[in-house]
């Protein structure tokens, strides 16, 4: 089985263009995400990947569209409620993370990207659990998605 991501896209055509800080967020997970996951649906028969993921928001749920090279393997609705609060902090301490960039010394910065990874594995931890029964993802990638279920919420 070829229990990995092999594309991913974030279907986000009504929200607003995002800040180059957002994109450059969005485009980093996406890279270090193709280079390395570990996805596999769950459902019983689902197909053997590699795997096209959708990421959306449509209706106030987090969508994970699943396709291969056959065509759709199905979708994961989730509601957003648990990552609120998750999301709402990892973005307020990436903005203090790039402020501090710009004018504090590199021991504050670590202090500050230390706070982020922490708040970064809660959301993994989180989207870990929500998947649970759905889909089997390692540490690294739920890191990865969550930074994009972030960007989602963020403004694409």
């Amino acid at each position: 089985m070829n229990a990995r991501i092999a594309r991913i896209d974030i279907d986000a055509p009504d929200l607003p263009k995002p800040t180059p800080e957002i994109e450059q967020e969005r485009a980093v997970a996406i890279f270090d995400l193709l280079e390395d996951n570990r996805f596999a649906p769950l459902a019983e028969g689902a197909p053997d990947g590699p795997y096209y993921l959708t990421l959306a928001i449509r209706d106030g749920r987090l969508v994970f569209e699943v396709a291969t090279d056959a065509g759709l393997a199905g979708a994961f609705h989730m509601a957003l409620g648990p990552f609120r609060q998750v999301v709402k902090d990892y973005w307020q301490i990436c903005e203090a993370y790039f402020d501090a960039v710009k004018k504090l010394p590199p021991s504050q910065i670590e202090a500050i990207d230390m706070a982020r990874r922490g708040i970064h594995n809660e959301g993994a931890r989180i989207l870990v659990e929500r998947l649970e029964g759905k889909a089997e993802v390692d540490h690294p990638t739920a890191r990865r998605l969550f930074t994009l279920i972030c960007v989602l919420h963020a403004g694409g």
